[in-house]
């Protein structure tokens, strides 16, 4: 008979897990998406006004890489004390961080008004957005993917994954918003304040929600293990590894397809929705409304598309869907920037659309493969490590690469080419992976040593004896 604390959950206190999940993740994405929307349309010349256009935009999303560089520390930091007092408690803290900063850059003075400072005010709290999402994706997916079945966890944690589109529709649809009811000036002098300011509403509403929630029973159980092996050990000197230490040695390997896996998810991710807005409204000629529109249409379909892919997950495995997408997304960039070309709106909702129906092929399965790859009492360092690391060699720079490529040779190739080498690194990391579909939580835990606490010594018979 299960444990108690083992015991499934019923279907409504399932629900309301990833219901919290959800609406957590989707507030901190908002969060994180609204500052790389913003970066694209009205940074640029509200705190980097001394630059030409180019460079400010460059500037400008350079501000926006500086939160993915944090998200590693985060992703440590996170990790580290998640698996070791438990993931509710740190997905309150994340979500307050996030939370907070966003609503201080609502109301941060601009270049006009502080001169020199505001930039590195504004980078200061993207410092901080980035630090908090570094440490919340891991939480959220392992929340959910803790407490379901083995049979239906691809369709349960990928509701979490959700929460990116999520966030992303809800952030450029209220910036569509206000750039359709207010005029440019008016947009640029107060309006791009006030999505920023939304933020502290949201996360109240969330921090409510997130704290209805139990503990991950599977985490809960995993502590009880570790202090009886405490108990047993009858005062044996103990040496307590750090869950970093831990995953590194047993899952090193996981660590590296983790990161592969994410290079063509995270990069052609940005590349379809934020670069797009800048390659969209200067060398398509398209106006700004327009990409707006596009992106909010396409994010809602993605939304939909993600609990299917991850259903089909469960019932094909992680691998095929993974590959399918990662193989789809490098086919599809050239097709991509053609239809861009064209500079309709029917033909650039084409483009975004099947980008990111391709993308949630490769983001919905990510977040039960990750979880299934781990030990419990190191699974929140392991996942968020392999996570976050790999953003940021893939999206943070991803939408600086494009606009770069786009400035010195003036065309969508290299950029394509760029996410297709992407795409086979990722064909390349989820081949060599293992299929973890069904995968029982304990077995890993048995198979990789759950205990982050070990002997200091080996036992007695254990030893050599000479003489």
């Amino acid at each position: 008979m299960a444990s108690a604390a083992t015991a499934p959950p019923t279907p409504s206190n399932l629900k309301r897990i990833v219901a919290a999940s959800l609406i957590g993740t989707t507030i901190e994405w908002y969060d994180f998406f609204l500052y790389g929307s913003a970066a694209a349309l009205v940074f640029n010349q509200l705190f980097f006004p001394e630059s030409d256009p180019v460079v400010g935009t460059l500037l400008s999303f350079l501000t926006y890489a500086v939160g993915f560089a944090a998200r590693p520390i985060g992703a440590l930091v996170f990790g580290h004390y998640g698996d070791r007092l438990g993931r509710k408690k740190l997905l309150v803290l994340s979500l307050l961080m996030m939370g907070g900063a966003t609503f201080a850059i609502g109301l941060l003075p601009t270049h006009a008004t502080i001169g020199t400072a505001a930039p590195i005010l504004l980078t200061v709290l993207r410092l901080v957005q980035g630090f908090a999402l570094g440490g919340e994706w891991g939480g959220a997916v392992l929340l959910v993917s803790e407490h379901g079945d083995a049979r239906r966890r691809g369709f349960w944690a990928s509701w979490p994954q959700t929460g990116a589109p999520a966030g992303q529709l809800l952030a450029t649809g209220v910036l569509s918003a206000l750039t359709a009811l207010l005029s440019e000036s008016a947009f640029v002098s107060w309006g791009w304040r006030i999505p920023f300011l939304l933020s502290g509403v949201l996360v109240m509403v969330g921090l409510w929600i997130r704290l209805s929630v139990d503990e991950s029973p599977v985490f809960k159980e995993a502590l009880a293990r570790a202090e009886a092996k405490k108990a047993a050990a009858r005062g044996k000197e103990q040496v307590e590894k750090m869950p970093l230490v831990a995953v590194m040695r047993h899952h090193w390997r996981d660590i590296l397809i983790a990161m592969g896996s994410r290079m063509a998810e995270n990069i052609s991710y940005y590349v379809v929705t934020a670069f797009i807005l800048v390659y969209a409204t200067t060398s398509a000629g398209v106006s700004k409304q327009t990409a707006l529109n596009a992106v909010l249409l396409a994010s809602a379909v993605h939304f939909a598309v993600i609990p299917a892919w991850g259903a089909l997950s469960d019932r094909i495995g992680r691998r095929p869907v993974y590959l399918f997408g990662a193989a789809g997304i490098g086919a599809w960039m050239f097709p991509f920037f053609s239809l861009i070309d064209s500079g309709t709106f029917g033909s650039l909702l084409l483009a975004v659309t099947v980008g990111l129906v391709l993308h949630g092929a490769m983001y919905a399965p990510q977040a039960a493969f990750f979880a299934e790859m781990f030990a419990t009492r190191m699974r929140y360092s392991g996942a968020s490590i392999g996570a976050q690391f790999s953003s940021v060699a893939a999206g943070a720079p991803a939408p600086l690469i494009a606009t770069a490529l786009l400035a010195d040779f003036g065309s969508s190739t290299p950029i394509a080419l760029y996410v297709i080498a992407a795409a086979l690194l990722t064909l390349l990391a989820v081949g060599l992976a293992r299929e973890t579909r069904h995968q029982d939580l304990s077995e890993v835990d048995a198979t990789s040593g759950d205990a982050i606490d070990e002997p200091a010594t080996p036992p007695a018979d254990a030893r050599t004896v000479r003489g």
